[in-house]
């Protein structure tokens, strides 16, 4: 399998965790959120390096040049993560072509499956647009009023959550994020802005436990994913 470049979108400030650092910095059994994602992406053998989108001027990046045995680019991202991933991308090394794929990865998303990355290489670069990791919708879904009450229940057949990677060619999604920042849409997953393009990346079914830190709660679950590994 071909060697393929990944960017992480870093330059969030976590407001909705809380606290006093973003969630990329927070201790997890003493290392830093973000190390545990690198960890989980860079494991694979056909992630050749990543290229980190960070706030500017941040003041809590450790510096490191690589990571894992491979290299690690930072870049100063922007306000949002359409604004960050396009940084990255402009940043990835020359070799990176145009018509080249790259992954897409939460910078708190720390628990991703081996098996999970492999299944979208595979399938994703055998797609002519790409491929996003996602899960069937399980739960009910609600519509509520203005006033707090339901107005019905949602169909959830069809429904999948996002999640990530995200692998998507270098330069399609270069342009389909400018053109969605362009017209003053805020597209809140690389997906979405392909989609206004008329393409219709292919959902690759990935494990539930792929979930971001979002919370205070998800912390602890990570902590217990990896008490849980050890155990094993």
């Amino acid at each position: 399998m071909a060697a393929i470049w990944a960017v992480v979108p870093a330059a969030g400030r976590g407001t909705r965790f809380g606290g006093e650092l973003p969630k990329q910095y927070l201790q997890v059994e003493g290392r830093l959120l973000l190390a545990h994602t690198l960890d989980a992406l860079l494991a694979h053998p056909a992630v050749a390096g990543a290229v980190l989108a960070l706030a500017e001027g941040d003041p809590l990046w450790p510096g490191w040049t690589t990571y894992a045995g491979k290299p690690l680019l930072a870049c100063t991202g922007g306000d949002s993560r359409a604004t960050s991933v396009l940084a990255a991308l402009q940043a990835l090394p020359e070799s990176v072509r145009g018509d080249d794929f790259v992954l897409v990865h939460d910078a708190a998303r720390p628990n991703l499956a081996l098996s999970d990355l492999d299944q979208l290489l595979e399938r994703g670069r055998a797609d002519p647009v790409g491929a996003i990791l996602a899960a069937p919708v399980r739960d009910t879904l609600k519509r509520a009023g203005d006033d707090g009450g339901i107005d019905g229940t949602e169909p959830r057949e069809r429904l999948w959550r996002a999640l990530t990677p995200q692998l998507f060619r270098r330069l399609q999604l270069t342009r389909a994020l400018q053109a969605a920042a362009d017209a003053g849409i805020e597209v809140t997953d690389e997906a979405m802005a392909l989609e206004r393009q008329g393409l219709r990346p292919l959902l690759v079914e990935g494990r539930e436990d792929n979930f971001k830190i979002t919370t205070a709660a998800d912390l602890a679950r990570f902590e217990f994913e990896l008490s849980r590994r050890r155990s094993a």
